[in-house]
């Protein structure tokens, strides 16, 4: 551990203690699972008074994180996106975090509006209901109506979260770079899992950024007649305080029962929606649970909470365009080369068994009939072939998937009968069509060519530098060496212990004091130096430790080289 790190963790010490308390009692619990016969397995309790090792590890870890607060349910929903690190089971558990938080009391609302906008509280809100329309663990929602008329909506975020969550954030660092030295967590890279989460929620603690997201959207859509989104009220928004036009409609989860007619339209809407936001810009709502889609009149579409944002850069996007295209086809070898480019797969990587899979893959989803396309299947299959062959996907995939793992529990709950399938490959067909564009094989020629200019203007020089600096000498070459340390460590012990063993040997030859044994052998034992039968002793045993070692390793002998 850093020196500069300790007044961090005493500044945390309390956190850290809750922390470390609540991970012991649930890993305690996993421990005892294994033994059914243990009689006191069974003290360790839930909420609801129900033993914890009759859960489930996967229930248990989503127990877990539910009791350690926002920041951890936060990091659960992140890892239910990612069941190629965690698995299908587990990333299924996760789905079900939910933040089960009490609203804050009408006072302290009111407080934290009169802090954020001052004057403009009393003079600007004339009605403010105490009753919240919505509570999540950052902020909550409150109707209300402006001294204009304009009904609103006002998001506030909940006292003391902001300290909560910036505490955590740092708990969560130092604990994902002790996870990083855990065999069992390593392959979920937590520490790259913690570094692409804490800008994350430090956005989502700024209600400004949000607003600047809606009004970003708000341009993406400024042309279509189906899709609404709220208008931020610009002089009344804060970093803690938004306020935004009010959007009148139930949420998706609550058309289970309307027509199936209309139930089809509107599922048709939030996939042409979500899948422009992906393919034509490049940025997508990051939250498509059914609370934050409503169904508006005349079958519209309204977005809510942009406080979650993802993006995909243009390599991505396009890698996402031909895979698709390529599942379309049924084309594997394209998506073996593709999904090779945009994963991390390990050096082991077994590229006839990962071949077959995807050929099964493609046999199962690549040509399904309309009306028959299962996303779920679909998303869960391919995720689990990662998880397999140990692929890990960019880190800017995570929200992404996010995105469609919650796009599909929407459209699962408006139980609609239509071909998702079909619109997609509408859209990969468009975008397939932009890039063979004459407009953008231009702009690739004019950036290739900047390229080149560039590079034929500076590179002559550089290599003049290089070859003077070698005509001077001042050329170094710098080697690095990895996994050598053990060896080298092994080398250096035996070297110490070889010269401990020879030294101990003269003592023990020319009877170096204090003897044993100075004027009366012992079993033949006469004049028996103590500090060379010391030496002796411990030298052979580091050296039988050296050779156990080297065994265990598999490097003993020629034949076990890998």
């Amino acid at each position: 551990m850093k020196i500069t790190a300790i007044p961090q963790l005493y500044r945390n010490l309390k956190r850290w203690r809750q922390i470390l308390q609540v991970l012991r009692r649930y890993g305690l619990a996993d421990w005892l699972s294994h033994f059914p016969s243990l009689p006191f397995r069974d003290f360790l309790k839930d909420r609801q008074g129900v033993p914890l090792t009759q859960h489930s590890r996967e229930k248990r870890v989503r127990l877990a994180l539910t009791e350690l607060g926002p920041t951890f349910i936060k990091l659960g929903q992140l890892l239910a996106a990612r069941p190629d690190l965690v698995g299908a089971s587990m990333a299924d558990e996760l789905k079900l975090l939910r933040a089960n938080v009490a609203p804050d009391p009408p006072e302290v609302v009111r407080r934290t509006l009169h802090e954020e906008l001052g004057e403009r509280f009393e003079h600007e809100i004339a009605v403010l209901e105490d009753q919240p329309l919505a509570t999540a663990s950052i902020g909550q929602v409150h109707a209300a109506t402006l001294a204009d008329g304009r009904q609103v909506v006002i998001k506030v975020q909940r006292d003391g979260v902001e300290h909560t969550i910036l505490q955590d954030l740092d708990v969560l660092a130092g604990l994902a770079q002790l996870a990083e030295h855990v065999e069992a967590f390593a392959p979920w890279g937590p520490a790259e899992m913690a570094r692409q989460m804490m800008p994350m929620l430090r956005h989502e603690l700024d209600f400004e950024r949000e607003q600047q997201n809606m009004q970003v959207f708000d341009q993406f859509f400024a042309d279509d007649p189906d899709v609404v989104l709220p208008e931020p009220v610009a002089e009344l928004c804060t970093a803690r305080v938004l306020v935004m036009t009010r959007l009148d409609g139930p949420n998706v989860a609550k058309w289970e029962e309307a027509d199936p007619e209309k139930r089809n339209q509107m599922a048709q809407n939030i996939t042409r929606c979500y899948m422009r936001m992906l393919f034509d810009h490049g940025t997508f709502h990051a939250d498509p649970h059914p609370g934050n889609l409503l169904a508006l009149a005349d079958g519209k579409l309204g977005i809510l909470d942009f406080g979650m944002v993802g993006r995909v850069d243009d390599r991505l996007r396009e890698t996402i365009e031909e895979m698709l295209f390529a599942i379309a086809a049924g084309d594997e070898a394209m998506v073996l080369r593709l999904v090779k480019r945009v994963g991390n797969p390990p050096p082991c990587l077994d590229d006839a068994a990962l071949s077959v899979d995807i050929g099964d893959y493609l046999a199962t989803y690549g040509r399904q009939g309309l009306g028959k396309f299962n996303l779920t299947a679909a998303l869960n299959d391919l995720t689990d072939i990662l998880h397999r062959h140990n692929i890990k996907l960019p880190s800017q995939s995570a929200l992404l998937l996010k995105m469609l793992v919650s796009l599909e529990g929407t459209l699962s709950t408006l139980n609609a009968q239509f071909d998702s399938l079909s619109i997609i490959r509408g859209f990969v067909r468009q975008a397939m069509l932009r890039r063979l564009s004459p407009k953008r094989r231009f702009r690739q020629a004019r950036r290739i060519y900047l390229e080149a200019e560039n590079f034929l203007e500076f590179a002559p020089d550089q290599v003049l530098s290089l070859l003077e600096q070698a005509r001077r000498g001042n050329v170094s070459l710098n080697l690095e060496h990895r996994r050598l340390s053990p060896s080298v460590n092994r080398l250096v012990l035996g070297m110490l212990a070889s010269s401990l063993f020879l030294g101990s040997s003269l003592m023990l030859a020319m009877k170096v004091p204090p003897l044993l044994f100075p004027s009366q052998s012992f079993l033949g034992i006469h004049q028996l130096s103590v500090l060379g039968t010391a030496g002796a002793g411990f030298s052979l045993m580091v050296m039988m430790r050296l050779a156990l070692a080297i065994g265990h390793s598999g490097h003993l002998t020629r034949d076990n080289d890998d």
